[in-house]
Parts: C-alpha cells; structure tokens; sequence
C-alpha cells in the first residue's frame, strides 16, 4: 500500500483521488477508506504551503539524500539523485549558498504498481557554505546516481602548519 504524496496548490481533494485512482499506481480509489485520510492530508500540506511558501525552496519538491563533508581543500556535496539525466538539474553557488534543483521524471509503468518509495518529480536542495570559498571554481560531476559538487576553499581558509621554534 503507498502513501499519500502531497500535491501542489490549487487542486482538488477530489481531483487528486480521480488522478491517483488509476491503475497501477497502487493508491485508493473512490469509496476506500483512505479518502479522508487523503483529505487531511491535503489541508495539511495546503496549510504548510501557505505558511512556508518558498522561504527554503518549493513545498512540493522533494530534497535528495546529501553528505556534506569538508576537507583541508575543499567543500564536498554529495546529493543521491538516482534516474536523473544531467540535463534535468542544475548547479548555483552564488553569495556562499550552493542551490541544486532538478526534475527526476516518472517514467510510463505498464504493470500494477504494487509500491512506490523512489521519489519522482522536482528536488531542491539548498545548503549554506562559509564565503571563504572560490566561487569561480566551482564543479560538478553526475555518476552513478550521485551528484558531486565541489566547491574549493580560499588558501587563506585552508588550514596551514605553523613551525615550532625552539627559545
């Protein structure tokens, strides 16, 4: 049995039981008792929407699994995003703040589809990175369903031996 998605704004508890009804998409049809489940929550996810809106990024995109990890040279961001061609995501870093956005698309299903735990759809993930940073150097690799993004320190940021004299 899959869970309820939120959806965007604008929509209908009624539309979005008529879309997810069909079949193969493993979710409850008209008359279950899921329905009002359903409902609550859409109105919760509505009433998140208009309370967040896009302070941290979009309400109804999902953000990947990321290892943030920081060596002497550099900022290393690893996002999962399995299934996503370059094309669909896009790589900022501007004002100490790297922004990765994408789209991993559905891909059409010919059988029932008997669970679903793969997210699908929009990612936004935002992190901010001390200014210490060489924002022109920048880079970015996708293998293996992971995105790399590395963002090198300044030498003044990058740690440095300091000499012990002897008195």
């Amino acid at each position: 049995m899959a869970l309820p998605v939120l959806h965007r704004k604008g929509r209908r508890t009624t539309d979005v039981i008529e879309r997810r009804s069909a079949p193969g998409r493993g979710v409850p049809a008209v008359g279950s008792p899921w329905i009002e489940f359903n409902d609550l929550y859409e109105r919760m996810g509505a009433l998140l929407a208009q309370t967040v809106e896009d302070g941290f990024g979009s309400v109804d995109a999902w953000r990947p699994a990321t290892d943030v990890e920081e060596t002497a040279e550099a900022y290393v961001v690893e996002l999962e995003v399995p299934g996503v061609r370059r094309e669909d995501v896009s790589v900022e870093f501007g004002g100490g703040e790297l922004v990765v956005t994408g789209e991993v698309k559905e891909r059409e299903r010919v059988g029932f589809l008997r669970s679903w735990t793969r997210p699908v759809g929009r990612f936004d993930y935002r992190v901010s990175l001390p200014a210490d940073v060489e924002e022109d150097q920048v880079t970015a690799s996708l293998s293996d369903g992971v995105l790399t993004v590395r963002v090198p320190k300044t030498e003044k940021a990058r740690p440095r031996r300091i000499p012990i004299s002897a008195r």
